[in-house]
């Protein structure tokens, strides 16, 4: 079995609304921004937000309203960034044909960054989330094919799935996972149509593609359509897809923008409280978290995992998911 040396700098965060942060996971050295509002309390969630391709930390708060609504809704931001390639450019490690001989495991790295930030800064354990830009937002994509056992629900914007990804990961989530999706008919970096041609970034689904996969691990099939305010009067319309099912907290939501390019924004919303209002109506049973030991009736525990997907004990104060013969997985931490 692989291991894995995770070397941390501990800053407390009293007194803190934005600082710098190291984390080092597999003997890289990693940067990340943290913004905590003033009020932020006990078991607050978290959401991190990731920057495209070429981009940083940084830039990607600063192209964001994520803090002042990390003010006014009380959660805690984080920013990681991506290691540096070949070219010079910060990447997430998401299968672009010229990074085939990458091993950086982002991943590992944010989930790993997630139970840190939860056990040190006393957030909650279920209610984390990650949202991203482009490379970012295809970053989100294998954070909701790999991780769902950490994140709660996955925001992209203009991001994309590559089939280099799908030909070594079959996107098979441990649990279910909501997933929203922003992307512009008329973008011009990661195509709607996607693209298959072997040359450059590497081939890729269209955002129809993406939106089966994720429709089809839910197992949805309801829709409601409708068009949200066109407030510029331009030809840059949003038409929003609800597809959901009977069972709650499952959906998935496409935010398909007419016209609209390779963006972050929106000229008619704020694409950052659409995220955060997704991200909180699927964690509605969460938001007042009642933690207890449970007894299942009728059905056999097969397996005890923990947060990374590995055979697990019982371990009290530590989240752990057990898989019933059923195909239900529950959620619990033992507190007594």
């Amino acid at each position: 079995m692989k291991k894995i040396l995770i070397l941390i700098v501990i800053i407390p965060l009293v007194g803190l609304s934005q600082e710098n942060f190291t984390f080092i996971h597999n003997g890289i050295e990693r940067d990340y921004i943290i913004y905590a509002p003033d009020n932020l309390k006990d078991g607050a969630p978290l959401v991190f937000v990731g920057h495209g391709y070429g981009g940083n930390a940084q830039e990607m708060m600063n192209s964001c309203e994520m803090n002042s609504l990390a003010d006014n809704e009380g959660f805690m931001v984080c920013y990681p960034e991506g290691t540096i390639d070949n070219n010079g450019n910060h990447f997430w490690n998401i299968g672009y044909n010229f990074h085939q001989n990458v091993t950086i495991d982002d991943v590992g790295y944010l989930v790993d960054l997630a139970n840190f930030l939860q056990e040190n800064y006393s957030l909650s354990s279920t209610l984390t989330f990650a949202t991203g830009m482009s490379n970012g937002g295809e970053l989100c994509y294998l954070l909701a094919c790999e991780a769902s056992t950490t994140f709660r629900a996955v925001a992209s914007v203009a991001g994309g799935i590559w089939y280099n990804y799908l030909d070594q990961n079959p996107c098979q989530p441990k649990m279910p996972i909501p997933v929203f999706i922003k992307h512009g008919t008329n973008d011009n970096v990661t195509y709607y149509e996607g693209d298959i041609n072997d040359t450059y970034w590497g081939p890729y689904l269209s955002v129809d593609s993406v939106l089966s996969i994720h429709i089809s691990n839910l197992m949805l099939d309801n829709v409601s359509i409708d068009t949200l305010e066109n407030i510029n009067n331009n030809q840059k319309v949003t038409i929003r897809y609800k597809y959901s099912s009977d069972e709650n907290y499952k959906e998935v939501w496409l935010y398909k923008y007419l016209n609209g390019g390779h963006s972050w924004n929106s000229d008619d919303y704020s694409i950052e409280e659409e995220i955060w209002s997704f991200f909180m109506q699927m964690s509605e049973e969460e938001t007042d978290p009642l933690i207890i030991k449970e007894n299942y009736i009728d059905k056999e525990l097969i397996q005890i995992i923990d947060v990374l997907g590995r055979d697990s004990k019982e371990i009290k104060g530590q989240p752990i998911f057990y898989i019933y013969d059923d195909g239900s997985i529950n959620k619990r931490i033992i507190i007594e």
